[in-house]
């Protein structure tokens, strides 16, 4: 063997050996995003390149050559199986790679959506048509007293359920979670919104929380966009402080569990403290469960010189008044 060739096989075994090392480094690395959780979704038939791009893209892993690299040796290519998975941030190209091929990481969580204005009850027919939970038990378990230890801002809530307090919003949860686990999960939330700079300000306004919840629970039934929410707090608000009678037809409807445009005159004679045609001030308490633009609106209203409004429910449009005169220009002009 002549010394070239000698040489030769020496720096290659030693190129290869280098190239192993780097390789075989990079797959088993760990990532470097600890505690964060991806959802990576596999598509049947996808490439091991398209898949190592993706994975690159989103910052799940760094090197989509190693992935492809390590797929190839480990003859991984037909074993990816489809369907979204849950990784962590912790894990190395080599984990990614044998958690896309197992089922053990095939995402174990449901997406719900739960809708700015829904009821409790509502909450709990969807839950149930979805299969993630039973009604009644969810019904059960969200009741003000079971949570009142665990929650600060639930100390002034006076309802016997947590109407009002479980955040509207688009939740993961464990496919197994339980009524209370969903529950816990939408009041963290409520407490995360919910500023420490906004529980100031309610504070300073010498409201309390139950307080503007009631009122957002009413904002989100009557108005539609956050800048007539703004507008139609700063009249109920004066409304209030004026003595006169909020007049919601939301509230009225909460009573009668319609939804009319305008109630009728036997709606409207409901001896109910939620009546706010008959009954002076706020009702007892929220109606339905706010979102955050009703509830920042509660807080913060836009001030205007108006003390009346109509609603066209059917397009949205609000019309205001100064005075009753000029409110009932504008029932017969766009309602009558």
């Amino acid at each position: 063997m002549t010394k070239f060739l000698a040489k030769l096989i020496i720096v290659i075994v030693l190129v290869g050996g280098a190239t192993g090392w780097y390789f075989f480094h990079g797959a088993s690395a760990a990532g470097s995003n600890p505690g964060k959780t991806y959802y990576f979704k596999v598509t049947s038939g996808e490439s091991v390149s398209q898949m190592a791009s993706d994975l690159k893209s989103q910052g799940i892993i760094k090197s989509p050559t190693i992935f492809k690299y390590y797929a190839k040796f480990k003859s991984l290519d037909s074993k990816f199986i489809a369907g979204e998975h849950q990784l962590s941030g912790s894990m190395s190209i080599k984990e990614v790679a044998l958690a896309l091929t197992s089922k053990a990481s095939v995402d174990q969580e449901n997406v719900i959506t739960i809708i700015e204005g829904w009821k409790i009850s509502d909450m709990a027919d969807y839950l149930s048509n979805q299969g993630i939970v039973k009604k009644a038990d969810f019904l059960a378990t969200a009741k003000t007293a079971k949570w009142k230890s665990q929650y600060d801002f639930l100390a002034d809530a006076k309802g016997s359920t947590l109407e009002g307090y479980l955040f509207p919003d688009t939740y993961r949860i464990f496919k197994n979670a339980t009524a209370d686990d969903i529950v816990k999960k939408m009041l963290d939330n409520f407490d995360h919104k919910i500023t420490a700079q906004m529980r100031q300000d309610i504070k300073s306004q010498k409201k309390s929380l139950f307080e503007i919840v009631t009122m957002a629970s009413i904002l989100e039934r009557e108005a539609k966009s956050a800048t007539d929410k703004k507008m139609v707090s700063d009249i109920f608000w004066k409304r209030i402080t004026a003595g006169i009678a909020l007049g919601s037809d939301a509230t009225v409807n909460y009573v009668t569990g319609k939804s009319e445009m305008r109630p009728s005159t036997q709606d409207l004679a409901n001896d109910s403290l939620y009546n706010t045609y008959k009954y002076r001030g706020l009702p007892p308490g929220p109606i339905n469960n706010p979102g955050l633009d009703a509830i920042t609106a509660a807080i913060y209203p836009t001030k205007n010189p108006y003390y009346y409004f109509i609603n066209d429910l059917k397009t949205g449009q609000i019309y205001y008044g100064k005075t009753y005169d000029e409110h009932l220009q504008n029932v017969r002009k766009y309602l009558d």
